[in-house]
Formats: C-alpha cells, sequence, structure tokens
C-alpha cells in the first residue's frame, strides 16, 4: 500500500445525487470525475451496493480527490460508513488500492471498498446482480 493520500472510487450510495454523497463528502472533495473500475461486478445489497473483483466486466462511478486538509478525516469516516476495521474478520468491505479508469484511457491508483471474502462468496451464489454495473441504473 502506498502512503501517498489517493483519492477515493465511490459506486453507491456516496455518488452525487445519492443518499450519502451530501452526509460524508460536501465540502471535503477537490473534484469529482466519472470513472470506470475494470474488472469488478456490482450486487445489489441492503440498501447499497457491494463491489466483487471479477475478470471482464466493470462497474461506474466516480473518482472523487478530497481537499489536502480533509483527507485524513475523510478517510476515518469513510473507513467507519463502510464498516471497515483493518484485519477484521467481520469486515463488510475491505478497502483495497486499485486502478480505475477515466475518460476511457487514463489509469488513476485509487482506495475503493470492495466486498470482504466472506460476503463476495456469498453474493456470487446467491446475489442480485446490477446489470451493466451502475447503481444509479438499477431501477
Amino acid at each position: 500500500m502506498t502512503s501517498d493520500p489517493l483519492p477515493f472510487f465511490v459506486y453507491g450510495t456516496l455518488r452525487p445525487g445519492q443518499s450519502n454523497h451530501a452526509a460524508f463528502l460536501h465540502g471535503r472533495v477537490l473534484t469529482e470525475e466519472p470513472a470506470v473500475l475494470p474488472d469488478a461486478l456490482l450486487y445489489d445489497g441492503p440498501g447499497y451496493p457491494y463491489v466483487v473483483e471479477e475478470p471482464g466486466p466493470s462497474v461506474h462511478g466516480e473518482l472523487v480527490t478530497a481537499r489536502p486538509d480533509e483527507y485524513g478525516a475523510l478517510l476515518a469516516v469513510l473507513d467507519r460508513l463502510e464498516e471497515y476495521r483493518p484485519g477484521d474478520p467481520r469486515n463488510l468491505y475491505e478497502r483495497v488500492e486499485r486502478d480505475v479508469v477515466l475518460g476511457g484511457a487514463r489509469r488513476v491508483r485509487a482506495w475503493l471498498y470492495v466486498a470482504a471474502p466472506r460476503i463476495a462468496a456469498r453474493l456470487r451464489k446467491e446475489g442480485r446482480l446490477i446489470e451493466g454495473g451502475d447503481w444509479r441504473a438499477r431501477r
């Protein structure tokens, strides 16, 4: 893992216009740009989605760059929101570094929250896939 501040790839309730965007990102970010996470599937959860890494498809979202003075606080609040604690087997999500694609070509390293291994295994067996990988287009 890098020690440099990374942007965040958001794909569900933290996207602009979604339920958690204003509460958690408003005033804390410099930019939000459309981006795609390759090699991932999007599953519907109980009011929020999960990314499960799989070769081939992709997930749509935004790359969010935090204001430098807000980065540490934002990282902590997003970890709490996603119920992520390093090394905890009860995690719903794991925070990982991955490359996302902007504008069809430019790759950028970012933090994102993916389904924890036990959640991903369950979703692969019985989860409801969001066709097209876009949370906003799911309904």
